[in-house]
């Protein structure tokens, strides 16, 4: 390890216990890219990290879901019980995924509550024009045209957080702020820089 690896490893190590960082917001609003992006720095500094995405953990965890409202508070509830038993075990468990509905993650929160485990809810607030633009899949595209239904954002409602941890707008914030963002939320919440 290098001077610059201990340093580093020093100002982000993890709590006795860890911690869930729950990113939610639109599809294609930035959520994947940012958790992989804080994964690599708190990794580089020695820091135990897993990533839980929702479009990952659907095909193995969550096959057979489709995308009712109860197979996404399912989908949610899988996931939040996941993260929750990582996260309870030392690990900094980064989670990006839509989760639309408040109720769905407030159980997920909750959840963490009951076992004690730390949770930050962080709302990636990008608008959905500047999703779409941004969407390599086409699905935006589709919804728009009818191709395609229960499209969050388009035809199905994303419930907005009223009091995340943090707020992030990647049309607004570049990368690198909105890492430097969400490792700085990250020391607050007991993830040490």
């Amino acid at each position: 390890m290098t001077s610059t690896q201990t340093a580093e490893a020093k100002t982000l190590a993890p709590s006795a216990d860890g911690l869930t960082l729950w990113l939610t917001g639109l599809p294609s609003a930035g959520k994947t890219t940012l958790a992989f992006a804080v994964a690599e720095k708190l990794r580089g500094a020695g820091v135990d990290v897993e990533i839980l995405d929702g479009d990952e953990v659907r095909t193995h965890l969550s096959a057979g879901l489709g995308f009712t409202r109860a197979d996404r508070d399912t989908h949610v509830d899988r996931i939040g019980f996941v993260a929750e038993l990582l996260a309870r075990h030392g690990v900094v468990v980064i989670v990006p995924v839509i989760a639309p509905y408040a109720a769905a993650r407030d159980k997920v929160r909750a959840h963490h509550a009951a076992h004690g485990t730390a949770f930050a809810l962080v709302h990636v607030s990008t608008p959905v024009e500047v999703c779409a633009e941004r969407d390599v899949k086409g699905l935006y595209a589709k919804a728009f045209r009818g191709e395609i239904t229960s499209m969050t954002g388009v035809d199905d409602p994303y419930e907005i957080p009223e009091n995340p941890e943090l707020r992030i707008d990647t049309a607004v914030v570049d990368q690198a702020g909105a890492v430097d963002r969400l490792l700085g939320l990250l020391a607050r919440e007991g993830v040490q820089r």
